[in-house]
């Protein structure tokens, strides 16, 4: 998994000479360093059990961003009961999530690799640098704020005044121990995760108490949505929930090191359960909240509700938990910069992000609105993110799970998967399409016409998935059948 020896291959690339199974040195179980970049896992440096992922999506989904987006439902509009019915539907998504992690073992690579069975060699580039690496960025920078905003609070706790450089200084130090989790990699990931989630639950559990002594659970906005505009609401509610879960197209990333016959149930099961049970406690304790509080401002917010000795512990955790959540989106974020063809070490890469990532967070902090950003943000990657998750999806099924590992990494024109002149034309072509319906139909910083034709109502996550599902499965069993 990890090891302290150097890496023969830093970019993730091998060559000819190496072998279908060549690896770097056997990794140690010492905590080091992790080796491995976007190259293939060999059997022998295969181990774990798949429960260990549950802890791994647990920790990174009990976090402050969570609270946020719940809150927000409640002020779209919605009544309690509205809220968390969205919440859970919109959670559902995990089961994606899920789909999408059990390729890991039986291909010994990340995700950002598996996917040139979609798209070919060259294909998957683009796909990695729009869909992996850029939103992966973006949303970095989206929980870098939500915990600098944390932290900026625990700052003004000891006297010190919060101006800017001390701002910018706080998003730098958050930063630099994230960052230092996704380079040491997966198998600190693995052990540290499972302490994290037990700290961010009993932190957690302790906020819940306090929030249902307050909650309104006959909460009904002054003026309640009905119609047209409840539905509109309903919708981009679970787009906004559904944007989380799918923002991890990458979960076979940290499937990879399992055994190759791990039960793919399993792999599903506990990753989708990870993510599922968080997601839905913490978003549901961020709409019940909404009903006691104005969740406009929630870290401030929150804090009244909270005994005073308990309230530097709240914070603390919020920053904690952002912090085991983009230390995930770093680490795949990272694998995506390798996939789009840079020679780098995978080390090196994370940090790249990381740099960028800073840079957007503190535009984000100092600049505009954090939480106008947060919910545009979200809802627009659905254009994206819905269509590659079902094309995804859809080839995994289509191929029962059969994916050669060795046979992913040659990047060859020989190769299985170099296709017509490094593109797979089906994945291209449902992607696209995918993303013309999902675009169409959206209604968030603009207002498709189809949106528009319908009232407002945002069509644009089923339309995505749909599409791309429907037009990826015909045209690669074409392909299959006359290659």
């Amino acid at each position: 998994m990890a090891s302290t020896l150097p890496d023969p291959h830093p970019d993730g690339r091998r060559t000819a000479a190496d072998g279908p199974d060549a690896a770097p040195p056997a990794a140690g179980r010492t905590g080091g360093v992790e080796a491995h970049g976007i190259d293939h896992i060999p059997d022998s440096e295969r181990r774990g059990h798949p429960r260990e992922l549950f802890s791994v999506w647990a920790a990174a989904n009990v976090n402050y961003l969570s609270l946020v987006v719940g809150g927000a439902l409640v002020l779209m509009g919605l009544s309690l009961w509205q809220a968390l019915a969205v919440i859970v539907v919109g959670n559902l998504f995990w089961l994606l999530t899920g789909l999408l992690a059990i390729p890991g073992p039986a291909a010994g690579a990340p995700s950002e690799v598996i996917t040139r069975t979609l798209y070919g060699v060259r294909g998957n580039r683009v796909n990695n640098a729009v869909t992996g690496w850029m939103i992966s960025v973006c949303y970095f920078a989206l929980n870098l704020a939500a915990a600098a905003t944390a932290a900026f609070s625990l700052v003004g706790r000891t006297g010190l005044p919060v101006t800017t450089p001390v701002k910018a200084a706080v998003v730098v130090l958050i930063a630099a121990v994230t960052l230092a989790i996704s380079v040491y990699g997966h198998l600190t990931i693995v052990r540290l995760y499972v302490p994290i989630t037990l700290a961010l639950t009993a932190v957690f559990a302790v906020l819940a108490v306090a929030v249902v002594r307050h909650t309104d659970f006959g909460y009904v906005p002054d003026r309640p949505l009905t119609g047209t505009e409840l539905w509109a609401t309903v919708l981009a509610g679970v787009a906004l929930i559904a944007s989380g879960p799918l923002s991890y197209t990458t979960s076979a990333d940290f499937s990879r090191y399992l055994p190759r016959t791990t039960p793919a149930r399993a792999v599903a099961g506990w990753t989708a359960l990870g993510g599922f049970l968080p997601g839905v406690l913490v978003c549901g304790l961020g709409a019940l909240a909404a009903t006691a509080v104005d969740m406009a401002d929630p870290e401030s917010s929150l804090q009244r509700l909270l005994p005073g000795w308990f309230r530097p512990v709240f914070l603390l955790a919020l920053v904690l938990g952002t912090v085991a959540l983009n230390a995930l989106t770093a680490y795949s974020a990272g694998l995506a910069l390798q996939a789009v063809g840079i020679r780098i070490r995978r080390s090196l890469s994370v940090l790249v992000d990381g740099a960028v990532s800073v840079s957007l967070t503190l535009y984000a902090l100092l600049v505009s609105d954090f939480l106008d950003t947060v919910g545009n943000v979200l809802q627009l990657t659905v254009v994206l993110l819905g269509p590659s998750t079902a094309v995804y999806a859809t080839d995994i099924l289509l191929r029962r799970n059969r994916y050669d590992g060795p046979a992913l990494a040659d990047e060859t024109p020989a190769g299985p998967f170099w296709y017509t002149g490094g593109v797979n034309r089906s994945g291209a072509l449902a992607l696209v399409a995918g993303v013309a319906a999902s675009a169409v139909c959206v209604d968030t910083v603009y207002t498709g016409p189809v949106a528009a034709a319908l009232g407002g109502v945002d069509l644009s996550l089923p339309a995505g998935l749909l599409v791309a599902a429907g037009v990826y499965a015909p045209l690669m069993r074409r392909a299959r059948a006359t290659g």
